[in-house]
Order: structure tokens, then sequence, then C-alpha cells
């Protein structure tokens, strides 16, 4: 990997980081306290065990996530996980796309509004049945 793709990938890994503060745990954890006693998460002084789902936002589309979200939440679910689809947000080296059903961060914004967490996995590799993990192509040819 060359000093540019490394700039860039790290690059990405920036706004992942990003989002996360922004929207999801980490941004929520700011003004909270979080610990962890062994046994659990303590947020805010109480004792949870978060209970996890997984949605792929570019399986859907934009108009379909609040649906979704919500029967998750119905569903007694704290946390939204998802993997990040490099190959598609990334398509030729340098071109970024985040549009329609890529756009991560509207997703993860539908998901703090309904006042659930977000677990991102930013990867590379994604291990979600997707064409060569989501790594783009430039890297693997």
């Amino acid at each position: 990997m060359g000093i540019n793709s490394s700039v860039a990938l790290f690059s990405l890994w920036v706004v992942a980081l990003s989002l996360v503060l922004e929207g999801s745990c980490i941004g929520k954890a700011l003004g909270t306290t979080v610990t962890y006693d062994s046994r659990a998460l303590v947020i805010d002084g109480k004792r949870r065990v978060l209970q996890s789902g997984s949605i792929h936002y570019p399986r859907s589309t934009p108009e379909v996530w609040p649906e979704l979200i919500r029967k998750a939440k119905e569903g007694g679910l704290d946390v939204i996980e998802s993997y990040v689809f490099w190959n598609y947000h990334e398509p030729v080296r340098g071109q970024y796309y985040f549009e329609g059903r890529f756009d991560l961060v509207r997703f993860v914004k539908m998901v703090k509004e309904a006042g659930l967490f977000v677990h991102l996995r930013i990867g590379p590799y994604a291990c979600a049945e997707w064409n060569y993990g989501c790594i783009q192509l430039f890297f693997l040819f």
C-alpha cells in the first residue's frame, strides 16, 4: 500500500470515527458516565447489558430505514450494528460515494434520533456475504 493509499485509508477511518462520535454510543456517552463493573456496562449509574442487532444500510433504501429501526427498537434492541461497505463508498481510488442507500451519515442520524446506539464495524474487511468482503478492488488487483 503506497503513502497516498495509506493517507486515504486513514482519512476514511477518521471520517468513520467522527460519525461514531457525532451520532452513536460515544456521542451519547459524551454527556454520560460510562464504566464497566466486570459484569456489565454501567451507564449513568445503571448496569446495562446492551442488546444489539444488525441492519446493513445498503441492503435496503433510506425510505425503509425508519421502519427497520423502529422494529429493531420495538424488538428490544439498544444498539444497531452495521459494517461500513468501503467498496461502494470508494469504488475508485480517491472517489467517494455516500448517497442514496450508501448515505451512512443519514443512517447513523436516523438511529440516533430513534434513541438507539450505533456500533459501526469500520473494517476494512466485512464478513457480510458481500463481494471481496467489501474491500475495494484497487487494493486487491
